[in-house]
């Protein structure tokens, strides 16, 4: 499930609206809806996003987190190391093959840890 799926189907489950339901308002299949929401389909389009926003009738701060987690939630990821360092490749190969293994927590850790190294180096 990707950071995408999983808030809207929290979002879809606190207005209590079905998947069926949900995707008869956004005109999608309930199938593609389902996929969406367990991440098996690609980031979704701008104007989907828009659609499920109207349909869950969503705040603007709640929105513009869905909008956010659309565009991080990309389900197969690529990096290019190209042009980067030996210890970039590594750090890129090391994660691709082991955040399979890795708990929750640990993920958390990292996520945390990367993203405030990369804000420490954008200053």
């Amino acid at each position: 499930m990707t950071p995408f799926g999983e808030r809207l189907r929290e979002l879809r489950a606190e207005r209590g609206m079905t998947q069926r339901q949900m995707a008869r308002a956004i005109g999608v299949s309930p199938a593609y809806l389902s996929a969406l929401e367990h991440g098996k389909r690609g980031t979704p389009r701008w104007i989907l996003v828009q659609e499920i926003i109207a349909c869950l009738n969503i705040i603007w701060d709640e929105a513009d987190e869905l909008q956010r987690l659309a565009l991080q939630s990309a389900p197969r990821v690529t990096i290019d190391t190209t042009d980067l360092s030996p210890r970039a490749t590594e750090l890129a190969n090391l994660l691709a093959s082991g955040i399979d293994v890795l708990s929750d927590e640990a993920i958390e850790d990292l996520r945390l840890r990367l993203d405030a190294a990369i804000r420490q180096s954008e200053r």
